[in-house]
């Protein structure tokens, strides 16, 4: 039954979100008619079709992509610690990658292109190789999630520090206009960056998802059961890293995509952790895609950043969660 749920899931989430990428690409400051939308096939070169293939549709495709990544990562994360409340975020993958892409801001590579991106990932995978090598060495997931703490705390610190100490206002700026989150003005570069990483990611966390399903019935059952416990840390955590890293590479740090997806299509597959996987990644993907066109049409001077909106909607989704959780246990 739960597997018939969770087909029935997968493709409510497509549907929605080939409904809410249609939306996005016509809508905006100046919706496009359905004869413009026509006219930009017919001729992409076209006003309508520069509006339609130059800066919706590799928008829309960048947000779909991020969060896409970032649900995963968290279904991932939340399945591998047996924890509701772990994301890629907690175990300080997404503050690594800001720190380094903030470095490469600061000292000038901004101007070359990829360094940035290139920068955010390296540092996602530090991350990762960094948690790897304690999770070899320390097998508690409550231990792994306390050094993930102290490796976030120590990278948010750090990236204040280049913050602070940095000698140009622009470059200042800039940092914090990367770190607020943002898919505005994203090309198909962009989704050339993203998509590779978040495929080999989705390849890892494949492979992860028989361990992640054995591991809910209990750690010490998946091992009397020769479940390999040190390659299943190795290739979720993995998967979580490059998928966070690659959705902060080119969209900054955003924040409760991770957390939240997983939470919203729980309920449908009976709480498997491999089955929780992909629809986690699709309700990740429409979460961006709606949050983006939302802050988009909001009427406001200055556009909102991408994070600062889906920290607003996320913090009291985040403490609806927590309610709900508070009120089972009560029972």
């Amino acid at each position: 039954m739960s597997r018939a749920r969770g087909a029935r899931l997968t493709a409510a989430l497509g549907l929605a979100l080939l409904v809410a990428l249609g939306v996005a690409v016509l809508a905006g400051e100046s919706a496009l008619s359905a004869g413009q939308f026509a006219e930009a096939f017919r001729d992409p070169s076209s006003g309508p079709g520069l509006v339609l293939w130059q800066v919706r549709a590799p928008r829309a495709a960048t947000a779909l992509l991020v969060g896409a990544a970032l649900g995963l990562a968290g279904a991932v994360m939340q399945g591998l610690l047996r924890n509701p409340l772990a994301d890629p975020g907690v175990l300080g993958v997404s503050a690594s990658a800001a720190f380094v892409a903030a470095v490469a801001i600061v000292v000038g590579l901004a101007a070359v292109p990829g360094a940035v991106e290139t920068s955010a990932l390296a540092g996602a995978g530090a991350a990762g190789a960094l948690l790897v090598l304690f999770s070899a060495r320390v097998r508690s997931p409550e231990a792994l999630i306390l050094f993930g703490v102290a490796l976030s705390s120590f990278a948010g610190a750090a990236t204040a520090l280049i913050f602070n100490l940095s000698p140009s206002p622009i470059a200042s700026a800039e940092v914090m206009g990367w770190l607020l989150g943002s898919v505005q003005n994203r090309s198909w570069i962009d989704v050339a960056w993203v998509a590779p990483a978040t495929l080999l990611a989705a390849g890892l966390a494949a492979a992860a998802a028989p361990g992640l399903r054995m591991l809910s019935l209990g750690e010490e059952t998946a091992r009397t059961s020769g479940l390999p416990m040190g390659r299943l840390r190795v290739l979720a955590l993995l998967a979580a890293a490059l998928a966070a890293g690659a959705a902060v590479a080119v969209a900054g740090v955003i924040g409760f995509v991770g957390l939240a997806a997983p939470h919203l299509v729980r309920s449908a597959v009976r709480g498997d952790p491999g089955r929780l996987l992909w629809p986690s990644a699709l309700a990740g993907g429409l979460m961006l895609v709606v949050a983006d066109l939302l802050a988009r049409i909001v009427p406001t001077d200055q556009e909102l950043k991408l994070g600062v909106f889906t920290a607003l909607v996320g913090a009291p989704l985040f403490a609806l969660i927590a309610w709900r959780a508070a009120r089972e246990w009560r029972l």
